[in-house]
């Protein structure tokens, strides 16, 4: 399992501070909601951000985009230092397009889908890309709680990646904290991303990426 510690959720006047206590803590990527006020109700952070962290880091930045025509995007995010692009099935007329325009840059492609998209729309799309992002709440907001039904939809995506014979990851996003985190990865996901569950004012980010990965290992 890796660990993406999402910047959604952090003390933006201590970034860098809190982003190394979540590495210190397990996390093994770096996540960033990119929000542009139109696909999502909130705006969030855009390229400066992500630039000004990659010479700071070695781990894995994972840019998610949830932004209308991310293609008009993408390719920004790529120079900035982005090592995996994912954006959404919804917002983009050509996904296969961009998938492959991301790809030929040197990066890995993801595809991200809401609550309300069947995971079965992306069997054509699965062999163009490396990460298939599964919302576990409706993107937008940090802090949500995660909607139980997802767990089906994480397993029916499994087997779909399964029967096609691809090494593609499931990634999944929303309401993860150490409830919940053994039973999403049991239901088949590689990637969990949490925000509010690792950068809170309870805890130290280090203290709680360590809670998240004790939470899945419970049981082994």
């Amino acid at each position: 399992m890796k660990l993406a510690a999402s910047i959604l959720s952090a003390d933006f006047g201590r970034l860098e501070e809190q982003v190394r206590e979540a590495i210190a803590g397990g996390c093994d990527w770096v996540h960033f909601d990119v929000m542009d006020g139109l696909f999502v109700p909130q705006i969030s952070f855009g390229v400066p951000i992500v630039a000004s962290l990659r010479p700071r880091f070695d781990q894995p930045f994972d840019v998610h985009l949830m932004v209308k025509r991310p293609e008009s995007q993408a390719e920004k995010f790529i120079e900035a230092g982005a090592d995996l692009v994912t954006f959404h099935w919804e917002a983009t007329a050509h996904p296969h397009r961009l998938a492959r325009l991301i790809r030929e840059s040197g990066r890995r492609a993801g595809i991200a889908i809401n609550p309300g998209t069947p995971v079965e729309i992306l069997t054509d799309l699965l062999e163009e890309v490396d990460v298939v992002l599964v919302m576990s709440v409706d993107p937008g907001y940090a802090g949500q709680a995660f909607l139980p039904r997802s767990l089906g939809r994480v397993r029916r995506l499994r087997r779909l990646i399964e029967n096609a014979g691809l090494p593609v990851e499931i990634e999944v996003d929303g309401g993860i904290n150490p409830t919940n985190a053994r039973s999403v990865c049991e239901a088949g996901a590689d990637i969990l991303v949490a925000a509010s569950a690792i950068f809170n004012p309870r805890v130290s980010p280090k203290a709680a990426a360590e809670q998240l990965r004790a939470a899945v290992r419970a049981g082994t």
